[in-house]
């Protein structure tokens, strides 16, 4: 029996086991290294407090997966205090990795001046796929800054945005959450269009993502140009005279690329239902981080950086 003070003597005592490392520990986060530049997230779009509040989010997945990462926000149409512009916020970053640099000039630090050699920043652009017109913008922006801060590609195409886009229709109800429970969806897609933005190079891009999700559903995808005319319109008829009969729209936007009723009226026109954008969902913000990773070399999850995923079983 024990005491109030601890086990009679003579019983065993319960130790606890020392934490060993294994495949199924979850390895620690690593962190950002000292000095490392910041993450500079270019958000396209008009700013508004909830393409803000988007962005914010966005950088706290970002940030939990990397404990002391300095990342900000820049818009692509942005101005003054409240939605500071891309360029402006560039500018600032630059001119503070300059103070630093001088600061540790005058103080003999080599390894302080030694962090002025690489990028000012990273800059990472808020889109699912390539939008020429709006990485032009953002490529000016970054030029006109004098930062010498790196610019990433887009975040796709990558399977973790298939994951993306079937949870987005799942939570709408158009596709199964997981194939492999047998029960049935009664509004279920059995084809779906994959909205994007940015011309035929975007489209292209939205492809290669839309066969990933093609693989997950085992329903067909095919991707149409939000931003010309009657494109949806004709892949849904496409779609139909291939024998879908029940068709979805999948917004592979982030969401501040177009105006916030752009899919619902296309969805409209093409007479079927629609999702909703991805968002701040969870991949997004570690394909931002893996891009921003990448760039400096510091290792990130290996989903993030495009190992395959587990594939759901087939029905």
């Amino acid at each position: 029996m024990s005491s109030p003070t601890g086990p009679a003597p003579g019983l065993p005592v319960r130790m606890p086991r020392p934490r060993q490392p294994g495949r199924h520990r979850r390895p620690e986060p690593v962190a950002a290294p000292v000095g490392a530049p910041p993450l500079v997230l270019a958000v396209p779009g008009t700013p508004d407090d909830a393409i803000r509040g988007l962005a914010e989010e966005v950088l706290s997945i970002a940030r939990s997966e990397l404990p002391g990462l300095d990342a900000r926000i820049g818009y692509v149409d942005g101005e003054g205090d409240e939605f500071p512009a891309l360029e402006a916020v560039l500018t600032h970053v630059a001119a503070e990795r300059d103070a630093r640099v001088n600061a540790a000039h005058e103080a003999g630090d080599q390894e302080g001046q030694d962090a002025g050699a690489g990028p000012a920043a990273v800059t990472v652009p808020l889109l699912a796929g390539p939008d020429n017109a709006l990485l032009r913008r953002i490529r000016h922006a970054v030029m006109s800054s004098g930062s010498a801060a790196e610019l990433t590609d887009a975040l796709g195409p990558h399977p973790l945005l298939a994951e993306a886009l079937h949870v987005r229709l799942s939570e709408a109800g158009l596709a199964r959450a997981d194939r492999a429970r047998l029960f049935t969806v009664a509004t279920a897609a059995d084809g779906i269009i994959l909205a994007t933005v940015g011309g035929d190079e975007a489209v292209q891009a939205a492809g290669i993502t839309g066969m990933l999700l093609s693989a997950r559903l085992a329903v067909p995808v095919m991707a149409a140009a939000l931003d010309e005319d009657g494109a949806i319109a004709r892949t849904a008829e496409e779609l139909r005279e291939s024998g879908s009969r029940q068709l979805a729209l999948a917004p592979y936007l982030i969401g501040p690329e177009v105006a916030a009723g752009v899919p619902g009226t296309a969805a409209a026109e093409a007479d079927c239902a629609a999702a909703e954008a991805l968002g701040a969902y969870g991949a997004v913000g570690k394909l931002v981080l893996a891009k921003y990773a990448t760039v400096l070399g510091i290792p990130t999850q290996p989903s993030a950086q495009g190992a395959p995923y587990a594939e759901a079983p087939r029905q």
